[in-house]
């Protein structure tokens, strides 16, 4: 990656060295030539004038050559008048009286003929022997005796050579292949140093990404940047510590999980050992075939809450909604705890509308949540401990609740009381009820909520209902179980 980068800074300075290369350095060579030719049409307006009030007329030729001399001294180039010939309707045009020696004349001169054929000023470039000449011919015009008709008979032509604007073009070339080559060399160090400590970064990001692959959660992706980079490092770090948490969970889950089999386990062992003996009292055998029974009980609820949390957690529990009545249903799952009650000394009041109130939802899991609410605060509540069920429509929800004027839950606990596990105090328990119900709830497209305080503790269901028609309200009826 480090070379690519490099490579990338490089290639692209030598693009926009050889652009400018391209696209500029001709550009500024056809302007330059543009203006070296206005200077030399503007030279050849001023003094064209005289040369043609000479031509063409009695002047000797030594007095016409010594003008078109002193002509080229004045305009600091080359003056060359030329005759004009036209044979079969072909124009051409001879030499006439320059002011070159007779070794420099080689030109064509070919903007003399398109100045004889237009009758206009005309201006252009040919090449000669030692570069480019920059040329403007002007036509003379004279009346034809015969015929009355005025024709081009001259044609004088102010030529130049552009060596001056070839060497301005040379040295803008010369000077862009220098700081170009220069530019070329420091984006070559520029991009070996960015690309290094890139990739410094990625390699980091990359190290602790393997180590945090191979199990070691302590690696930790620093944030030295707010840019792609540090934000990359960032999400990973969020994703490292998340990694971390549900690890520690898992291995909590494992745990807790181990010891809640082994206890009802080696209990089971231990009275199986002591039913062996033979002298035991039948009252006395009885009552350990209870415990065993009771063992046994608790091992089959926490197995189906295990299967209960693992489909969840897969998403493979199959949901089966119909249409409702959540009165009813929080009467019927109230009515089941009758015997539990009794023996815990307490009152469960029923708080729930006349009237029907109807929500799509799979009745079977809504009573299971019911249930584990009801059961859980029977279990971790005192002996004699009053309790309330609800159920109610508010707006576009309803809501179950199940709640205890018991001692409440400590504040530490309420932000993991839905996890695995957990439990508020030392009461029998595998933990796993709170975060099957939570799991419930998520599923059903709702949510379950706890408040609680010294003294009262809520735990509420909350469901979406479908829409029914409005009725009259009617006050709730109290039950108690």
């Amino acid at each position: 990656m480090r070379a690519r980068l490099t490579l990338g800074f490089f290639t692209i300075t030598l693009a926009a060295v050889a652009l400018v290369s391209v696209a500029v350095l001709p550009g500024l060579q056809s302007r330059l030539i543009d203006a070296k030719l206005a200077d030399l049409a503007e030279l050849a307006r001023q003094y064209a004038p005289e040369l043609r009030k000479a031509v063409g007329t009695s002047l000797p030729q030594s007095e016409l050559q010594d003008l078109v001399g002193r002509t080229a001294d004045l305009t600091g180039s080359r003056v060359s008048v030329l005759l004009v010939v036209t044979s079969d309707g072909e124009i051409t045009v001879e030499a006439g009286t320059d002011s070159a020696t007779e070794r420099d004349i080689t030109l064509d001169f070919s903007v003399a003929i398109e100045a004889a054929t237009s009758g206009r000023v005309s201006r252009g470039t040919e090449a000669g022997p030692n570069g480019q000449v920059g040329e403007v011919a002007v036509p003379f015009l004279f009346r034809n005796p015969e015929s009355g008709r005025r024709r081009v008979g001259r044609v004088a032509v102010f030529s130049s050579p552009l060596r001056d604007v070839e060497a301005s073009v040379a040295v803008v070339r010369d000077r862009t292949l220098v700081a170009g080559s220069a530019a070329s060399l420091l984006a070559l160090l520029a991009g070996f140093l960015v690309a290094r400590r890139l990739t410094r970064r990625l390699e980091a990001v990359q190290a602790g990404a393997g180590r945090v692959a191979g199990g070691d959660f302590s690696a930790r992706f620093p944030v030295d940047r707010e840019d792609e980079i540090g934000e990359l490092a960032r999400t990973l770090d969020n994703m490292r510590r998340q990694l971390a948490e549900l690890d520690s969970a898992r291995k909590r889950f494992i745990a807790t999980a181990s010891h809640e089999l082994r206890t009802p386990i080696f209990s089971l062992g231990g009275f199986l050992e002591l039913l062996a003996d033979e002298e035991l009292d039948p009252q006395t055998r009885q009552e350990f075939l209870r415990h065993v029974r009771a063992q046994v009980d608790r091992l089959s609820r926490l197995a189906v809450d295990l299967l209960d949390l693992s489909k969840l957690e897969a998403g493979s529990l199959e949901l089966r909604p119909e249409s409702t009545d959540v009165a009813e249903l929080a009467r019927r799952v109230a009515h089941e705890f009758h015997p539990a009650l009794a023996a815990h000394d307490s009152h469960l009041e029923v708080r729930v509308p006349e009237d029907v109130v109807e929500v799509d939802c799979d009745p079977e899991r809504v009573a299971q949540v019911m249930r584990i609410l009801i059961d859980n605060a029977i279990t971790h509540t005192p002996s004699g401990t009053d309790m309330v069920v609800s159920a109610s429509r508010r707006g576009d929800a309803v809501r179950f609740g199940v709640g205890d004027f018991g001692p409440g839950i400590r504040r530490a606990m309420l932000p993991h009381i839905f996890e695995p596990f957990i439990t508020s105090d030392d009461a029998q328990g595998s933990g796993l009820g709170l975060a099957i119900a939570h799991e419930l709830a998520e599923r059903m497209a709702g949510e379950l909520l706890v408040e609680s305080q010294p003294g009262r503790t809520t735990f509420t269901l909350q469901l979406p209902a479908r829409p029914t028609p409005p009725r009259p309200a009617a006050p709730p009826v109290v039950t108690e179980a």
